[in-house]
């Protein structure tokens, strides 16, 4: 891939389809080897079905951001705050929910550049922290993340395969020390 420049977008109900085929493509891509079909094939289904993506895209605590090149969507972002927020946070801050990248343009600055985007909204909203869930057994994010000055915080717990897995929540602090 030459140096195209990369457009971000935001989502929007008319985009539905496109997000709902991305986001079981990447999901799919990143989880498969570690569950069953049936188990992934059941979890896209509620995850990624069109109801539920266009509730998510109206809710104003939620944003969806495409990534992409020469029009083509190659990977989103999806954000929230306030209850939109998949865990209870006490405090200030905007959660990353999906930073969904396909694979073949992985480790090529779209995570980045969408990592980026989130900041920029962090700061627009004037939160004070962001905060996301990242799978344990993911170290590829978790070093992408530890790269761009998220610390460990705790767990987080996801749902999947029929079970409750603890991920690892990690933030990243967005107001200046004064």
């Amino acid at each position: 891939m030459k140096n195209k420049a990369i457009q971000i977008t935001k989502v929007t109900i008319n985009d539905v389809k496109i997000l709902q085929k991305i986001g079981k493509e990447t999901f799919s891509a990143t989880y498969s080897l570690n569950t069953t079909s049936k188990e992934m094939a059941d979890y896209l289904e509620i995850a990624f079905v069109e109801q539920k993506l266009v509730a998510e895209i109206k809710n104003p605590n939620s944003e969806f951001y495409f990534a992409k090149i020469n029009q083509k969507v190659i990977a989103y972002l999806k954000v929230n705050i306030g209850d939109a927020q998949t865990d209870f946070q006490p405090e200030n801050s905007l959660e990353i929910e999906r930073i969904y990248v396909l694979k073949e343009f992985q480790g090529k600055k779209i995570g980045l550049a969408l990592l980026n985007k989130a900041i920029d909204l962090a700061k627009e909203k004037n939160t004070d922290y962001i905060w996301l869930g990242v799978w344990k057994k993911n170290p590829m994010a978790i070093q992408f993340y530890k790269k761009h000055n998220f610390v460990e915080a705790g767990t987080h717990p996801f749902v999947f395969g029929g079970m409750t897995h603890n991920d690892l929540l990690m933030k990243l602090n967005i107001k200046s020390e004064d």
